[in-house]
């Protein structure tokens, strides 16, 4: 699991390969991930947008931004939390995501909250010793 705080907003991802829905002789590889949004603070917060950078194993890199997650925009009040899974496909066996939640408080003041970075490893990569 992977986990990073952001003015007292928590968000924890743990990635998980999906063999099922992956094809590696097809150089198609799927994983699924699963956020959970934890508001520590002390004041009511909702997500209003999502930023993502999706790198392969290549070094190529893929934006995503838009509204909410998984067709939502959340209100946490303090101590609430929120998870939901998604997912994303590669053409590589291995890659790395990290973005951004932007947040809007009750008195509309926005701040991004950092998602960490986190791997994307599969049995299909080749291992490599350092």
């Amino acid at each position: 699991m992977y986990s990073a705080t952001t003015r007292s907003i928590k968000v924890t991802v743990e990635p998980h390969f999906l063999e099922d829905q992956s094809s590696p002789p097809d150089d198609h590889f799927v994983w699924a991930y699963r956020v959970r949004i934890e508001n520590q603070s002390g004041e009511t917060v909702q997500l209003r947008r999502r930023h993502w950078r999706i790198t392969d194993g290549m070094g190529r890199v893929q934006e995503v931004r838009g509204p909410g997650v998984v067709g939502e925009q959340p209100v946490l009040a303090p101590g609430q939390s929120f998870e939901y899974t998604s997912g994303t496909p590669l053409s590589t066996p291995s890659g790395i995501m990290v973005g951004t939640y932007q947040m809007e408080t009750g008195s509309g003041e926005h701040f991004d909250v950092n998602i960490p970075a986190f791997s994307l490893d599969s049995p299909h990569q080749p291992v490599r010793l350092n």
